[in-house]
């Protein structure tokens, strides 16, 4: 992290060269780096926008930093980290790569106001990243996972943990921090208490070069590619519609009744029909709902045959919706407004035990749609009283409320990469993250028939820009939505003409503006 740039290698080379190694074990040993690249007040300082971070902070601190030294702009903390100062080779910690939140102050935390008066809010990030913490973490976070990255990890590995942390291989690499920052056998036991407390006191306050690992070589990631070999990734089928061939026959054709679900296995594609959900593929196993005495039913998807009936939703009224996020839970609601989590057992075709786990109480009038994530453990349930509730499916309780639904929901879903929600109401799809902020919203409405009545997300990887929307409507037509960011000129000062050869949009520093994420056009 130290050598960022060629002036600046020179510069630690420099401070190398003119401390004399006569005491390599003392305060005024020969290194390259006083300081080092993580610590407890490191991290503290990027999370002090979030509980219990905040609150550890201040208690190695004794208290808020002075304003300009706290972490507000992600610009000064890299010029100060790769050209401006020298005692600063922080490292990036791992939030930088997938959590957005570190980056706002939606705690609301005092952190001070700058001498010219500006209050420390949220981070203040580059233009790249268009306003949205979001944008900034898909960014890095695809960065990480570049095949550049991958092609030389290796090398961060031989400096961090293994044959360059130390001795000469270090010192060629410009790699070589303060003695006290190693583990040395015999420090511990050192009977000098100033120098035993000066050790102590460098590892509590700057960290601790971690142990050793390897001792040669590590070698390249496996299948990595030389920068520049890589093939770019297949563009996605959607985005060449025209291309697509339609088959001359129905892939499959349901007796009677409207498709329900249709789920993409590895080996197969299973599709169910209305009031149907797959409980599991491993046992074949679906469950079913909508009988006319408010039973619910499991059967078997290979033989289309029920091979249990269960009364246990009778007490709540008619059942609308279910959602089954693994073979042990299946949650269902309905006209009574209660979301329901049931534990469940099935074994070869038998049910063995369907008992109610909790009701979750908070909507005002029916439930008309379930979405359910384990890998979040997020339940999401929208009803006629035009808003979704967000629960805890580990401890089944209140999270949040989506409201602004201008009809009754009709439609959810939940992207497992990103936790990102879609809720459908009429024409009207929103896309919220999981603590229920709104990122955008749009009216897809294309004709007198636009109810959407069903929403799914792809689900590449989560910092791929190519993720849709897909919508199903009530006019027969699958429509397929992105999202992109878009300038929104706000109220400001008038500005100044544009130099010859610059737009007002390449003028980053000069255009009194925000970026709006928005769903645009379908495909």
């Amino acid at each position: 992290m130290g050598a960022q740039t060629e002036k600046r290698k020179q510069l630690f080379l420099q401070r190398y060269e003119e401390v004399e190694n006569n005491d390599p074990e003392g305060l005024s040993a020969r290194c390259h780096y006083c300081t080092h690249y993580s610590s407890a007040i490191i991290v503290a300082s990027f999370l002090v926008r979030l509980e219990p971070f905040s609150q550890t902070f201040q208690m190695l601190q004794g208290g808020l930093d002075i304003p300009e030294r706290m972490f507000y702009s992600i610009k000064k903390e890299w010029e100060s980290a790769s050209k401006d100062n020298m005692g600063d080779v922080r490292e990036l910690i791992p939030e930088f790569f997938y959590l957005p939140d570190f980056l706002l102050n939606s705690n609301n935390i005092h952190l001070g106001c700058m001498e010219d008066g500006a209050t420390i809010g949220d981070v203040e990030l580059p233009p790249w990243a268009k306003g949205d913490p979001q944008e900034f973490i898909r960014v890095h976070r695809e960065a990480l996972e570049s095949d550049y990255v991958s092609s030389h990890l290796h090398l961060w590995i031989d400096l961090i943990f293994g044959c360059r942390q130390q001795g000469p291989a270090a010192v060629e690499s410009v790699n070589t921090f303060h003695p006290y920052f190693y583990i040395q056998k015999g420090r511990q036991d050192n009977k000098d208490p100033i120098i035993k407390s000066t050790i102590l006191g460098y590892v509590s306050n700057f960290g601790q070069i971690p142990k050793q690992i390897f001792t040669k070589p590590h070698p390249p990631r496996c299948g990595s590619k030389k920068e520049g070999s890589s093939p770019p990734s297949p563009t996605p089928f959607f985005f060449k519609l025209d291309r697509l061939k339609i088959p001359a026959q129905p892939f499959k054709e349901l007796a009677g009744s409207p498709v329900g679900q249709i789920i993409c296995l590895e080996k197969e594609v299973v599709v169910l029909e209305k009031n149907q959900i797959l409980l599991s593929s491993l046992l074949s196993c679906f469950f079913s709902w909508g009988f006319p005495d408010n039973s619910c039913a499991f059967g078997n998807y290979a033989t289309g045959k029920n091979f249990a009936v269960s009364e246990n939703l009778c007490d709540w009224g008619e059942t609308y919706c279910a959602a089954c996020p693994n073979p042990t839970t299946v949650i269902t609601a309905g006209s009574s407004g209660v979301v329901c989590v049931w534990d469940v057992a099935v074994s070869k075709d038998k049910l063995t035990r369907m008992k109610l786990r909790q009701p979750l109480y908070g909507h005002t009038d029916a439930v008309t749609c379930l979405a359910a994530s384990e890998v979040h453990s997020l339940i999401v349930s929208g009803s006629r009283d035009l808003t979704c509730i967000l629960w805890d499916m580990e401890e089944l309780s209140y999270i949040t409320q989506l409201a602004g639904h201008p009809t009754s929901i009709s439609a959810l879903a939940i992207n497992e990469k990103t936790g990102e929600i879609a809720s459908c109401a009429g024409p009207s799809l929103y896309l919220w993250t999981m603590k229920g902020q709104l990122l955008t919203r749009a009216d897809t409405s294309c004709g007198p028939q636009a109810d959407i009545l069903c929403v799914g997300l792809t689900q590449r990887h989560e910092w791929d820009a190519r993720n849709v929307i897909v919508t199903g409507c009530a006019d027969g037509v699958v429509r397929i939505w992105r999202t992109e960011y878009n300038r929104t000129q706000l109220p400001g000062p008038p500005e100044e003409p544009a130099p010859p050869g610059l737009d007002g949009a390449e003028r980053d520093g000069n255009v009194t503006g925000s970026w709006i994420r928005y769903v645009c056009g379908n495909l």
